[in-house]
């Protein structure tokens, strides 16, 4: 049996200052970290000691990671693998800015290899044969429980490695796993399957009234 925890990470300085995420190494914003301290006091209660914990080397999912490490007792692993899909020159960039350059990819054809007219990015397919190879890594883990923090488009080619989806058959799929969200990915010990337990869920983050004044400001 094997437990996979994928975190995307909380609210970033790019979020509320109307920026192109991408690679552009923005750090959680307070309320971002009230929020990790939230997912990690949830993970907490179904993680073990010896969970292995993998993280996108960014700084707003490095923060997140040490969020967990600090209440599983463990270190994170940094890998350039789960970073977000990279977009070249738009990244830190005002969005109204990267709206006015971007070319969304077309409704049929070769979406995968797709050129969305900013300098530099990544195409759709080499983002995910990035993500595919740091996945395959990680699985490579002897650990039965897994924590993967990442960003929230790269989640999307997380949960697809896991359930086997060929690299042509990403050109159109996505997974919506919100800011903070955790998503549970599990293999059965009988079967061998691998199942998507929960997708996206925020309900760690739902606190009681009274509170929310504290854990935002």
């Amino acid at each position: 049996m094997r437990d996979i925890y994928v975190v995307t990470h909380p609210e970033a300085t790019h979020h509320v200052e109307d920026r192109v995420g991408g690679w552009f190494d923005s750090s959680l914003t307070e309320r971002g970290h009230a929020h990790a301290k939230l997912i990690a006091d949830h993970l907490v209660t179904d993680l073990a000691p010896a969970a292995a914990l993998f993280t996108s080397d960014l700084t707003r999912c490095v923060q997140t990671a040490e969020h967990i490490a600090e209440v599983i007792g463990t270190t994170p692993v940094l890998l350039s693998e789960l970073r977000e899909k990279s977009y070249g020159e738009g990244e830190g960039r005002p969005d109204a800015w990267f709206r006015d350059r971007f070319v969304p990819p077309p409704a049929v054809g070769d979406r995968m290899n797709h050129i969305e007219g900013i300098p530099g990015s990544e195409t759709k397919a080499q983002w995910a044969e990035r993500v595919y190879e740091g996945m395959t890594s990680i699985l490579r883990s002897p650990a039965e429980q897994i924590v993967v923090v990442t960003h929230g488009g790269t989640a999307t080619l997380v949960i697809a490695h896991w359930i086997g989806m060929p690299l042509a058959s990403l050109s159109r799929v996505r997974f919506v796993t919100p800011s903070g969200s955790i998503t549970h990915l599990k293999r059965d010990a009988y079967f061998n399957n691998h199942s998507v337990e929960t997708l996206g869920s925020t309900t760690h983050l739902e606190v009681p009234r009274g509170t929310v004044k504290a854990i935002a400001s």
